[in-house]
């Protein structure tokens, strides 16, 4: 029963995972349409096609393997007289559909946030309720009822961006400010205590307790906007410390190592329940749609990202770059990112085989 379960949560990941991809796809399909573009083909998944039809000069086709879709527009990757083609519309109509992609992603993960948080019996808050003995916040000055708004220079919003904060803060110099009857204090030099885990690793040890939200209505809606926001926050953090060396490369995930974590996240919660597995399992998939969503709007040839550096530089100069060359750069990055994906799949793997 229990290999069932983990077998349906399991199909369960893929299929979000598609639709995460083919949501993507809808954003760039929805706003092309809008502006008047001559999409060719929408299609829902990839490969061999099973079913299609035509209405008016759009096809829309159901394909074999459920991981993904595309939108086909006139005019997207070549030169084309049809006053539709994507080429010949206004710069700022094409920038739109471009970032369409991204953005309905992020959406996308707000959605699925609505779900996450309406399961919790109670919303977490930054607001500090108590202290364990020998606190270092309480050591610092900071007092039950405070909020916390910054940690090491790292604005707060969420109970996400705290953990995130400490678990990147140096436990025995950390700065914060915290809100108290309306003003922001800042508190003196945290030293926070230090523990052992499971795995022998010294982590923080949390020293104070934070305060309990009643859920509502209203309150639903900031908290999933709020943790949505976090959530990208926290993509775009990664990406800095990746480019700036405090990520290391090894610490990336490809398709082996999503799936890895998917299963892992989903057979953790059945030890509680299903519901906590499928909870985990929408969890990963909104990580997974924001870091789509953010990563594709990246400057970098072959992404939505490239295309948009090249619509910009065409609304500046009012010239677009030739398509042969621009063909040739998105090409390359293609080819590139090919590599990379091969290079972060060998990671997986390894880490799979060996931990």
């Amino acid at each position: 029963m229990y290999a069932l379960s983990v077998a349906f949560l399991i199909v369960i990941g893929i299929l979000l995972f598609g639709f995460v991809v083919f949501f993507h796809e809808l954003g760039h399909f929805l706003l092309a349409k809008s502006a008047g573009i001559w999409v060719r083909e929408f299609s829902l998944g990839m490969g061999p096609q099973l079913f299609s039809f035509t209405k008016g000069d759009t096809k829309y086709a159901l394909r074999l393997l459920p991981i993904g879709g595309y939108c086909m527009m006139e005019g997207e990757d070549e030169s084309s007289t049809d006053e539709r083609a994507f080429s010949n519309k206004p710069v700022w109509r094409r920038i739109l559909v471009v970032v369409a992609g991204g953005v309905f992603n992020i959406i996308l993960g707000f959605v699925l946030m609505l779900f996450v948080v309406g399961q919790q019996n109670v919303y977490s808050t930054t607001q500090i309720a108590k202290f364990t003995e020998n606190s270092g916040w309480e050591a610092a000055g900071a007092q039950a009822g405070d909020t916390i708004v910054e940690i090491d220079g790292f604005r707060i919003y969420t109970e996400r961006d705290l953990s995130f904060a400490l678990s990147m803060a140096d436990p025995a110099s950390l700065s914060a400010k915290v809100r108290r009857d309306g003003k922001i204090l800042e508190l003196d030099p945290i030293t926070m205590q230090q523990k052992t885990d499971a795995d022998g690793n010294s982590v923080l040890a949390i020293d104070f307790y934070i305060q309990g939200e009643a859920p509502s209505f209203l309150g639903l809606i900031r908290k999933s906007a709020l943790d949505t926001f976090s959530m990208t926050r926290l993509v775009v953090e990664s990406l800095k410390g990746l480019i700036t060396g405090r990520f290391g490369f090894n610490e990336l995930a490809g398709p082996v190592g999503t799936a890895q974590m998917i299963t892992q996240v989903t057979s953790e919660g059945l030890a509680v329940g299903f519901g906590q597995a499928l909870q985990n399992l929408v969890l990963m998939i909104i990580v997974i749609t924001v870091n789509l969503g953010i990563v594709n709007l990246l400057p970098l040839p072959a992404l939505d990202g490239g295309r948009l550096l090249f619509l910009i530089w065409e609304g500046v100069t009012r010239k677009p770059v030739p398509k042969k060359y621009e063909a040739y750069i998105h090409a390359a990055g293609f080819v590139l990112l090919i590599l990379l994906m091969v290079a972060v799949t060998f990671g997986d793997i390894r880490r799979l085989i060996f931990g």
